[in-house]
């Protein structure tokens, strides 16, 4: 691998205006692409295998003029202080608002709230539903306007009035923290290179990389049904991993020229041996996003490849851009511990000439001797305190959201709550039962059973009578709830309706389905629970042996794998206790408590997966590779901390910043995934990977890098440490060959037919 890369390295060094070109030839084809592709429009949120899916899936055949997918709205109305939705002016109002809203020619039906039994019991209280032909996304301005003016001119007219549903939906908007995220980056990489140039390189790489990616994603929307959600987080993943790798190849390439190393000898051997670490840290979170199609939810699936196709183009320009730009920046980046004239290089550069001290340990270097001093301590301090933040975790619920967790500076938060004053707090999350009779004797027979047990069933507020279709062998049947929509009642009545469908169904032939957002919840938290498991399995099963092959030892990734679990539940925990209870939620903009949307948990385990092991490979591979080069286990550890920890350090910092970036969007699982990877990123970087790891190798001594005899003969010798680049350095020193610092010489792969990869 490493002698692969090498020259890979060198040839991309050398052929720097070729490699370029193909780089900004693919970010104009993508863009060209995006720019020209057909507007996306609502993604369709689909749940295969459970029933809430396939009563779905079931109303659209049966019931195709009802527009199943299409937006919908509830014009609420709240007669003034003394008055009543039923005195004859608020009627004509309300009324004459109706028909407004009925004028659009998108508009599929608007029930009159007099005729369809919409006004509360006190009279205080009605509302009209309004039904689209298309996704709420995908209105029309014109028709939003419209709605909008219909509420505005019953409002001048002295009723109260808010709009619900989803109807008046508007794309998310990230924010400046995007901007703010990447200045942060600028800053942390000028401070870790003390250059300008040297900063820059590994920014402009990374807006090309997301560049293509995001391009090529909205290109790809229409035909793909991929929505605003899986482009914002492909970029969010993108950039953060784009400005790493290429950080790490960077900074590898100044440790090179400080050994005396030409230019292109020095980018050949940063790719070979910080090229290896990425290209192995690269396929741990692609392995982890891919994975995520286990869960056999369409949407998870396609953010997980998108975001993993960002990933594989910041390997990819990590291992051939960087280079070819370090050829064209040549002497203006400068080797490690030199800044450039602008930073005060000069001033710093007469200083240590002047100085005749020996060169104080780093910061790095320091805190790992106190580990190793005291493993036991700092072990104990980091487990604790990630097991107490972790906590909050076991109080998580999910769900897929609705307007009672958006701010009650909304006009659709105000009219979810109105509707649950006038109509009962089950009223926002009715349950919708479908009775397919299609196989029964007697289909009329069947609909009366299913309405009279659902009656009889405990937390029933209401039941509608049953509306079939054009044939008369399928039915639905809306049931409200006395409960919260998100409430362990509700759900008992879900489970309790399911039940007593499958008696009936043994009785009658009929097949009984419930369906709505909130059974929708119900079955997408289910499918999640019970595919973690064999996702963790699949994920951390294959990084296991990927980590094996890379490390050649069972207990280190062991424990990054036991790592990375701490610092995952630890995450969690912290999402929990910010979004569903509240804590300093000021601080990130949350406005209102809500529970967590369903498919952030399993999305951030396996984000948060890669990036654990990116840190993991970068930190410990330079262990290991102090190690096999003769020092003693603790020394290693000391080592790998002197030439990693700076650079680990302000890799982290730079991805806390880019998701912290992302916090300011209003879209509720963005806002929730930037946070929760900025504060995972916090906890593995700073926690685990920076005192857990090296006490637990300090306590394991050679012990940590033990691999049976068999098992290392059946293993592949990936070098992912460049050994094989050393080795030709010492047979090319021993026959007086040119030497590898000299860029014009043979390098090593490039003589006595080297093919070790």
């Amino acid at each position: 691998m490493a002698t692969f890369l090498y020259r890979l390295g060198r040839l991309a060094f050398r052929r720097r205006h070729f490699v370029a070109l193909i780089w900004v030839a693919l970010l104009t084809l993508a863009g060209f692409a995006a720019a020209s592709a057909p507007t996306a429009g609502n993604t369709s949120f689909s749940v295969p295998g459970t029933e809430a899916q396939k009563a779905f899936d079931l109303l659209e055949q049966r019931f195709p003029g009802m527009s199943a997918d299409g937006g919908t709205a509830r014009v609420v109305f709240k007669a003034p202080a003394g008055g009543k939705m039923t005195d004859a002016a608020h009627r004509n109002t309300a009324q004459k608002t109706v028909d407004e809203l009925g004028e659009g020619s998108e508009v599929a039906s608007v029930a009159d709230p007099y005729k369809a039994d919409a006004v509360s019991k006190d009279g205080t209280i009605a509302y009209a539903s309004v039904k689209y032909k298309v996704p709420g996304m995908e209105l029309e301005d014109g028709t939003r306007e419209a709605l909008e003016d219909a509420a505005q001119d019953a409002r001048d007219a002295g009723l109260t009035v808010e709009v619900g549903g989803d109807a008046l939906q508007a794309q998310p908007e990230t924010g400046a923290g995007e901007i703010i995220g990447i200045a942060v980056a600028a800053v942390v990489l000028v401070i870790t290179f003390g250059s300008l140039v040297a900063a820059g390189l590994p920014l402009l790489t990374a807006l090309i990389g997301v560049g293509i990616g995001v391009s090529a994603i909205t290109a790809l929307a229409s035909a793909l049904d991929l929505g605003s959600t899986t482009s914002t987080l492909a970029s969010m993943i993108g950039l953060a991993v784009g400005i790493d790798y290429a950080l790490f190849v960077v900074s590898r390439y100044r440790t090179e020229l400080a050994e005396g190393r030409e230019g292109e000898e020095a980018a050949g051997r940063a790719v070979g041996t910080a090229g290896s670490a990425v290209v192995f840290a690269g396929l741990t979170v692609v392995i982890a996003l891919v994975g995520l199609s286990v869960v056999n939810m369409p949407m998870l699936t396609k953010m997980g490849v998108a975001a993993a196709g960002t990933v594989a183009i910041a390997v990819l320009i990590a291992l051939t851009m960087i280079p070819a730009l370090l050829g064209y920046a040549g002497r203006r980046v400068k080797p490690a511990g030199e800044k450039s004239r602008f930073l005060g290089g000069a001033r710093a550069a007469r200083k240590a000439a002047s100085s005749k001290a020996e060169p104080k340990p780093n910061m790095g270097t320091r805190w790992a001797r106190f580990v190793v001093r005291r493993p036991i301590a700092v072990l104990l301090l980091g487990v604790v305190g990630l097991g107490a933040a972790a906590v909050p975790a076991a109080s998580m619920d999910l769900g897929i959201g609705d307007d009672s967790s958006l701010p009650t500076s909304t006009t659709q938060r105000r009219a979810y709550d109105l509707l649950s004053d006038g109509f009962g707090p089950g009223f926002n999350g009715p349950l919708v039962v479908v009775v397919d009779a299609k196989a029964s004797d007697g289909p009329d027979a069947a609909f009366t059973e299913v309405s009279d047990r659902i009656k009889g069933l405990e937390n029933v507020a209401t039941v509608t009578p049953t509306a079939p279709d054009k044939a008369g062998d399928t039915a639905t049947i809306t049931v409200i709830p006395d409960s919260d929509p998100s409430s362990v009642t509700t759900e008992d009545l879900v489970h309790a309706i399911r039940a007593a469908g499958a008696d009936i169904e043994a009785d009658t032939d009929a097949d009984v389905l419930v369906t709505g957002t909130t059974a929708m919840n119900i079955d997408v938290a289910q499918k999640l629970n019970d595919a973690l498991m064999p996702y963790l399995a699949l994920v951390v099963g294959l990084a296991f042996l990927l980590l094996i092959v890379v490390f050649r030892s069972i207990l280190v990734p062991l424990k990054a794998a036991l790592g990375f679990l701490l610092s995952v539940m630890a995450a969690l925990g912290a999402v929990v206790a910010v979004f569903q209870w509240g804590w300093m939620a000021d601080l990130v903009g949350v406005d209102e408590t809500r529970p967590i949307v369903a498919i952030m948990p399993i999305f951030l385990i396996g984000v948060v997966f890669g990036l654990a092991m990116d840190y993991e490979v970068f930190l410990v591979t330079r262990m290991r590779e102090a190690y096999i080069h003769g020092e003693k286990p603790s020394q290693a550890v000391v080592t790998g901390f002197n030439h990693g920890a700076r650079v680990v350090t302000a890799a982290a910092v730079i991805m806390i910043a880019v998701f912290a970036g992302f916090v300011g969007s209003s879209e509720a699982m963005v806002k929730m995934i930037g946070f929760g990877l900025a504060i995972a990123v916090f906890f593995d970087a700073f926690i685990v990977r920076m005192a857990v790891v090296p006490a637990v190798l300090a306590l394991l001594g050679k012990k940590a890098w033990w691999l049976p005899k068999w098992l290392d003969r059946m293993l592949p010798n990936v070098d992912v440490e460049g050994e094989g680049l050393r080795m030709q350095d010492d047979r090319a020193h021993s026959s007086g060959s040119p030497g590898s610092g000299d860029a014009k010489g043979a390098g090593p792969g490039e003589e006595q037919g080297l093919v070790k990869v």
